[in-house]
């Protein structure tokens, strides 16, 4: 995981995985298939380390506590000590040749559920009256997302943690306010 993590699915080497992992490439090949099912393997793994974002999401009490924590979370979670900068789902298969489209459109899917998953939140607090009317959870939500996957564009490149929090903290300065405020 931690080499997918760190070089992206593509760069990552079937020789560097097998002297990571302490195997040869046939005890690969026979519990995970190929170096893609090693890879969504991982993915899984990167996922059930915590508590996943669509978790963290039905759990929050409002759209706005939801995408509080999913930010202020990725900002100290591409910044740990003891794993590489960035988000495995937002820099491991970005950009990626023909043959692993797949990896990529897998890892869109993700994210893609992580977004409607805050969209969802987002309508049940516009429909409980916690929100304006007039917000648009379409565009809440991936204002959510590029967020975070700025966040471990920045971290990748060496951005500190200070420096995520205080970009967290700037952009939920947008957030609308929520309808009791208003009154």
């Amino acid at each position: 995981m931690l080499l997918f993590w760190r070089h992206g699915y593509e760069a990552t080497s079937l020789a560097e995985l097998t002297q990571a992992m302490g195997v040869t490439p046939p005890s690969i090949y026979a519990a995970y298939g190929d170096k893609k099912g090693l890879f969504r393997a991982a993915v899984q793994r990167y996922l059930s380390r915590s508590q996943t974002p669509v978790e963290i999401i039905a759990q929050a009490n409002t759209a706005m506590a939801a995408a509080q924590m999913l930010i202020e979370g990725a900002a100290e979670a591409y910044t740990g000590a003891d794993t590489p900068p960035g988000c495995l789902l937002a820099t491991s298969a970005i950009a990626v040749s023909a043959e692993a489209d797949d990896v990529r459109q897998e890892l869109a899917a993700i994210r893609r559920d992580i977004e409607m998953a805050l969209r969802d939140k987002i309508i049940g607090d516009i429909h409980a009256g916690e929100m304006a009317a007039e917000t648009d959870p379409e565009t809440l939500a991936a204002y959510v997302m590029t967020i975070i996957q700025g966040l471990s564009t920045l971290a990748r490149d060496g951005a500190t943690r200070s420096k995520l929090q205080r970009i967290a903290h700037l952009s939920m300065a947008v957030w609308p306010s929520d309808v009791s405020q208003k009154s």
